[in-house]
C-alpha cells in the first residue's frame, strides 16, 4: 500500500464515519434539535459529523493494529493454527460481551445481547461479501476483525452504560470497520512475491486473489 492509496482509504473512512454518525443522529435525536431552531440544528449536524470522523480515526487505529497483529500471527504460527487462534479469540470476545459481563455484574443484560447479535450479523454479512470479492480464506480473518476488534474498540463506551452513547459509537465503528476490510484487497493487492509463494492457494480458488497474500484479508 503506497502513500496515495493510504490517503485515499484515510479520507474515505473519515467520510464514512461522519455519514454514519449523521444517520445515527437523525434516527435517535434529530427532533429535539429541530425544535431548537435552524442555527442549533446546523451546529448539531456539524458536531455529529465531527464526532463520526473522530470515531473513524479510532477505527483506523484498530484496523492498522489488526494488520500488524495478523502479520505477526501469520509469521509466528502455521496458517491452520493461526486460523484456530482467531476463531477462539472471536468466540471469547462474543462470550465476554454477551454473557461474561452479565455474570460479573458489569453488563446491561438484554442490551449487551442485542449489541452482540448486531455485531455478529454485521460481521457475517461483511464476511460474505469479502469472500465473494476474494476467496474463502478471507472468511475467518474478516469475522475476527469485525467481531473481536470491534468489541475491543467498544469496551470504553460500554463502561459508561448509556445506550445512546453506545449507539453513537458502535454504528460508526461498524461502518468504518466494514468499509476498511472490504476495501483492503483493492488498495493493497497481492505482491508478485507473495503470489509466487501461494500459487497453490490461488489455483484452489480459481485465480482470485488469496487472502493469504495480503496483510489482513
Amino acid at each position: 500500500m503506497n502513500l496515495r492509496k493510504w490517503f485515499y482509504l484515510f479520507w474515505r473512512t473519515l467520510c464514512v464515519g461522519g455519514i454514519a454518525s449523521l444517520i445515527t443522529g437523525f434516527i435517535l435525536t434529530t427532533g429535539d434539535y429541530v425544535s431548537s431552531g435552524t442555527a442549533d440544528y446546523l451546529l448539531y449536524l456539524v458536531i455529529l459529523f465531527g464526532s463520526g470522523m473522530m470515531i473513524s480515526l479510532y477505527s483506523q487505529l484498530g484496523f492498522f493494529a489488526y494488520l500488524i497483529l495478523n502479520y505477526m500471527g501469520r509469521g509466528t504460527f502455521s496458517q491452520k493454527t493461526w486460523t484456530y487462534i482467531q476463531l477462539a479469540l472471536t468466540a471469547l470476545a462474543l462470550l465476554e460481551l454477551m454473557f461474561f459481563r452479565i455474570f460479573m455484574n458489569e453488563g446491561n443484560g438484554a442490551s449487551d445481547l442485542i449489541l452482540g447479535i448486531l455485531i455478529l450479523l454485521t460481521a457475517v454479512v461483511t464476511a460474505y461479501f469479502k469472500v465473494r470479492a476474494t476467496n474463502s480464506h478471507a472468511l475467518i480473518p474478516t469475522l475476527f476483525f469485525m467481531i473481536a476488534l470491534t468489541i475491543v474498540e467498544t469496551i470504553g463506551v460500554l463502561s459508561i452504560g448509556d445506550h445512546s452513547a453506545t449507539a453513537f459509537t458502535v454504528i460508526p465503528l461498524l461502518a468504518c470497520n466494514t468499509y476498511q476490510i472490504l476495501m483492503l484487497h483493492r488498495i493493497a493487492p497481492a505482491s508478485s512475491e507473495a503470489s509466487a509463494n501461494n500459487t497453490e492457494d490461488n489455483k484452489s480458488v480459481g485465480g482470485k486473489t488469496s487472502s493469504l497474500n495480503t496483510p489482513a484479508n
